[in-house]
């Protein structure tokens, strides 16, 4: 691959980026999928971890999977595209790098939503975007590798012919 290649790829891991945080600046904070549609007068807070989990989990009968899932899952998977394309719009591609990307993030966006008394700021959910930015990190070194290795075997072939 040669260093077009790599700014070509990198331009577009940049827009990707931008347009994913867009998104989920929408998402998180204009959307009035979950209830957003409009500020409520007093704040809303767990500050105690795994309390909203634990809530979600033992009550997800009544609440319907699908509720459970997008709470705890949907945290996490929100998150994944950010661990991906971090380090592939940005110089830095460490894990740590990631995982504190992600926290900060999680934690504007959480911070938003209780100045703006939209949502409410949940600690579970600093967790589990953390983590899913981690997860979309580690998604990315997988793909990294295979793609290194299919460009080793490539150029291996090359040299042969």
């Amino acid at each position: 691959m040669d260093v077009r290649d790599k700014k070509r790829i990198r331009f577009i891991g940049k827009i990707l980026f931008v347009l994913y945080i867009a998104f989920i600046i929408y998402f998180l904070i204009f959307s009035d999928w979950y209830g957003r549609s409009g500020s409520v007068s007093e704040y809303r807070y767990n500050l105690v971890l795994f309390r909203e989990i634990k809530r979600f989990w033992k009550y997800r009968e009544q609440l319907g999977m699908f509720a459970m899932f997008t709470n705890l899952f949907g945290n996490v998977l929100i998150f994944m595209p950010f661990g991906f394309f971090m380090p592939v719009a940005c110089r830095n591609k460490r894990f740590f790098s990631a995982l504190c990307y992600s926290f900060g993030l999680s934690l504007c966006v959480e911070t938003f939503q209780l100045v703006a008394k939209v949502g409410s700021f949940d600690v579970d959910d600093l967790l589990l975007n953390t983590v899913g930015g981690a997860a979309g990190y580690i998604l990315y070194v997988v793909c990294n590798a295979i793609r290194r290795k299919y460009v080793c075997q490539k150029t291996e072939q090359d040299r042969r012919r």
